[in-house]
């Protein structure tokens, strides 16, 4: 008779071999392997196409009136700049609105923010007294500086010539509007200031994008305003930017 040892759960036993006994086995000490877990992550997305960047996005519109500018041209502060004020006969809101003073206008951007389009129909003014169209940041009733100096991007009279305004903008235009202030004038007018610190500066900076200017859309505080040399202080027609019902984007 042989003694053999046999380990079974770290326990060491003796035992008797006799001619016929089979040796122990590891396996048949090793307890069953526990199933994996199930895995949580989701499935891949089901579609991805960077070209779709290109392709509209995000839609404001605006619908232009004199009621919302913020006052009438008569109580323009006396120390307004001599560019600011009206060189012709100014009219009332009430009276532009009776005469048909109107416009509707979109702000659409791509899906990649790299690039943003404006389209305005206008309506009752006239066309060859309009001296200045920008986009303001504000918010409604509030005088806010230009983000968008449309002259910086087009000839303002002959685009809206017929009565319809279309224009591409990319950053370029936005920063052209920024640094196109002179002195403390139009560092105060020309450009908005991003309200968050930069690591890149010590002082306030100015949006320079179209992201930027998506975003301040996002916010609510952009808005057309269509000047005539009959109004150009508080503008002719003014418009704060919506979101549009019928936009997809985010």
């Amino acid at each position: 008779m042989v003694l053999r040892c046999v380990c079974i759960s770290g326990l060491v036993l003796l035992a008797a071999c006799g001619p016929g006994d089979r040796p122990a086995t590891a396996e048949a000490a090793t307890p069953a392997a526990a199933p994996a877990a199930a895995s949580s992550a989701p499935a891949p997305a089901a579609s991805l196409n960077p070209g779709a960047g290109k392709e509209i996005g995000l839609v404001f519109e605006s619908w232009l009136s004199p009621w919302q500018e913020g006052d009438e041209e008569e109580n323009v502060p006396r120390s307004t700049p001599s560019q600011f004020r009206s060189t012709t006969a100014s009219q009332s809101r009430a009276q532009r609105e009776a005469a048909g003073h109107r416009a509707h206008g979109q702000l659409r951007f791509s899906n990649d923010l790299s690039r943003a389009w404006v389209d305005v129909k206008v309506e009752g003014v006239d066309l060859a007294a309009v001296n200045m169209f920008h986009i303001h940041c504000g918010r409604p009733g509030i005088l806010g500086p230009i983000v968008v100096d449309f002259s910086q991007a087009t000839d303002i009279k002959q685009n809206i010539a017929d009565g319809t305004f279309s224009v591409e903008l990319t950053d370029e235009h936005i920063v052209k509007t920024a640094e196109s202030g002179k002195g403390l004038v139009g560092v105060m007018t020309m450009g908005c200031v991003i309200p968050s610190p930069s690591l890149g500066s010590n002082t306030p900076l100015k949006t320079s994008t179209i992201a930027g200017l998506a975003q301040l859309a996002r916010e609510g505080e952009l808005y057309f305003n269509l000047h005539t040399t009959g109004q150009t202080y508080f503008g002719d027609m003014r418009g704060q930017l919506h979101r549009a019902e019928s936009s997809d984007g985010n």
